[in-house]
């Protein structure tokens, strides 16, 4: 796995160990971030279900402002901070180890708001529709902030105010939902 574009292109990121999390491909990747375009400057980033936080940090290499990291998993936890470290993005950003499908009640005190979130659940999970409630709870979206929805192409997405479906793209069993919260 690599940085596809920006300033950290080509640095090579690695992934936890085990079974436990799907990196996203980089083909999925490439075509998201060509979707969201130049959309993605300056913008503060949260990415659930982070993995190895190879979505948060591909929007700081094209020019985000800073991102945050969160994920249960211990393995996916290291190769996350792993990633920051040797990139050096520590100023930018911030990891955190939380059970998202309980809620994201860390996000409340966060001192911004969110412009740019990617979802990436595991598939088997259902966590979408739980975690988007979270977040409209939290109070941590900024106004018209984009949501990236990575999820199994069997489990259905609708738009549910304040979220709207703006897009959809199918990659194998993979399917990718574009989301605008209408706050």
């Amino acid at each position: 796995m690599r940085v596809i574009a920006g300033q950290y292109r080509g640095r090579r990121l690695v992934t936890p160990d085990g079974l436990a999390t799907r990196p996203t491909a980089d083909r999925v990747k490439e075509s998201v971030f060509n979707i969201l375009g130049a959309g993605v400057g300056r913008q503060q980033v949260l990415d659930l279900f982070a993995g190895s936080g190879a979505l948060g940090i591909e929007a700081i290499s094209r020019g985000a402002a800073g991102a945050l990291f969160l994920d249960h998993g211990k393995a996916a936890l290291a190769a996350i901070q792993d990633n920051i470290r040797n990139l050096g993005l520590q100023a930018q950003t911030r990891v955190m180890r939380w059970n998202i499908l309980k809620n994201l009640k860390c996000l409340m005190s966060s001192p911004q708001e969110f412009d740019l979130i990617f979802m990436d659940p595991p598939y088997a999970s259902q966590a979408v529709a739980p975690t988007l409630m979270h977040l409209l709870a939290s109070g941590a979206l900024a106004p018209g902030a984009h949501l990236v929805i990575e999820h199994r192409a069997g489990e259905r997405i609708d738009s549910r105010p304040p979220f709207v479906v703006v897009d959809q793209r199918r990659f194998g069993k993979t399917l990718v939902t574009f989301m605008d919260a209408m706050l």
